[in-house]
């Protein structure tokens, strides 16, 4: 069996001729001829120690031939390494007191290794057991004939994501040794029917890690993945200094950008009007239009379909998009509609049902007999809010409405249901309702 080249040592402990022979002798070992410990403790590991044998762990995981599709990232455990280091210290042999403390860590698996002191440092103990690999048959599940694996097989079982080892000076009959413990958790080994089960999944790095582990490790040294819990689950980054919600998948960005990724810089001056910084446009005062509201727009106000409390409300013959008609509306100098009392929904509705039977649409490419108005669903401020920006201070959603959860975000009025409210897909043409302040045709009205 060849040797790993060993990893840099912990410890610093020199290497003595013929070592790899000595420690195949010995591996053999009976767990019979061990006493208790009669020597020092050298000590428990130092957290430089703990940290290297926590990387070689890792590298070696990511090194396994074929590779591993289920692979996951090791983290290093205090509580584990504290048992690693109680069972160390009995010289490998779990003591009752042991046995009892693990019946509160349940499914620990262990490696276990006792050899002569000074002659070995704990990477090279753990090169051994990754070179155990080389007897192992992954396809057979099995290990060569009067071969040892279970080493390897415990260090590279897949599911596997605690780890915490010890080391202890002991001595087996009067030969000074030292025994090298590493525990795991949650434990591999499983036995079904008398034989080992694989310890991995075969198949491309990082192509099975569960939901829980979605993310997948690679350092600069190593191979392969390695499954870990995502540091960034949306898979996604908010540029231009925006700011990413984990919880929700949306970026908040700064002043001056939009777009799901703050991408997209907004140049837009609204002339006259405020700037809209969800969606990167102006919302243009009353009286003006165009995209940066820098247009005059002289409304008609003859052509009111409605005249409810001095506002006028203008429905389309056409059909549009949510934003299309917003647009629309922005263009001719108003807003999609803003319904704030029972008054106006009554009105609307009344006239809406009337139309249905009376008016044509010219446009036949729609899908609906619905209505847009100006409210949508901000999902960064998780609420309602009418395209002029304010809170919604009157609702007359349909019963069982809204229904969508944030994922149709604009609403209409829905013929179905008596023109009360719905939540509906912002991609989807319906007609649409504008509607003109009361000040804006205060200027063109001449009449008493």
């Amino acid at each position: 069996m060849l040797r790993p080249e060993p990893s840099p040592g912990l410890g610093g402990r020199g290497r003595q001729p013929g070592l790899l022979s000595v420690l195949l002798a010995l591996l053999g070992i009976a767990w019979a001829e061990v006493r208790l410990p009669q020597l020092q403790e050298p000590g428990a590991l130092s957290k430089k120690e703990s940290f290297l044998l926590l990387s070689l762990h890792n590298r070696l995981r990511s090194q396994v031939h074929p590779p591993a599709a289920n692979m996951q990232r090791m983290d290093w455990s205090e509580s584990l390494a504290q048992l690693a280091q109680a069972r160390a210290a009995l010289c490998g042999t779990p003591a009752p007191s042991l046995v009892a403390a693990l019946h509160h860590t349940p499914q620990v698996g262990w490696n276990v290794q006792v050899l002569p002191v000074g002659l070995v440092a704990f990477d090279e103990v753990v090169n051994l057991w990754f070179a155990e690999g080389q007897r192992y048959s992954h396809t057979a599940a099995e290990c060569a004939h009067n071969a040892t694996c279970t080493h390897y097989t415990q260090l590279v079982w897949a599911t596997s994501s605690q780890l915490g080892c010890g080391r202890h000076l002991c001595s087996v009959g009067q030969t000074a040794m030292e025994a090298f413990v590493c525990a795991y958790s949650p434990g591999g080994n499983w036995e079904v029917n008398g034989k080992t089960i694989i310890p991995y999944k075969k198949g491309a790095w990082c192509s099975l890690c569960t939901a829980s582990v979605s993310g997948c490790f690679k350092a600069w040294d190593h191979a392969g993945g390695l499954c870990e819990v995502p540091r960034n689950p949306c898979r996604m980054s908010c540029r231009n200094h925006g700011l990413l919600n984990v919880s929700t998948c949306h970026c908040r960005c700064p002043p001056g950008y939009t777009g799901r990724y703050c991408q997209v810089r907004c140049s837009v001056r609204c002339v006259h009007g405020h700037f809209r910084e969800e969606e990167c446009s102006c919302v243009c005062d009353v009286g003006y239009g165009g995209a940066q509201c820098a247009t005059k727009v002289h409304f008609p106000f003859h052509t009111c379909d409605l005249k409810i409390d001095g506002d006028c409300f203008m429905v389309s013959s056409e059909a549009d998009t949510y934003y299309g008609a917003k647009m629309t509306c922005q263009r001719k100098g108003g807003v999609l509609a803003r319904i704030e009392s029972q008054k106006v929904q009554d009105i609307l509705a009344f006239y809406l049902d009337r139309l249905e039977t009376t008016n044509e649409v010219t446009d036949s490419d729609f899908e609906t007999r619905n209505f847009w108005i100006g409210l949508t669903y901000k999902t960064s401020k998780d609420s309602f809010r009418w395209t002029t920006g304010e809170y919604q201070s009157f609702t007359s959603f349909a019963f069982g409405q809204p229904d969508n959860q944030g994922f149709g975000n604009c609403v209409e009025l829905q013929a179905s249901a008596a023109f009360n409210w719905n939540d509906q897909r912002c991609k989807t043409r319906n007609r649409y309702i504008c509607q003109f302040a009361q000040e804006h045709i205060s200027q063109w009205d001449s009449g008493p």
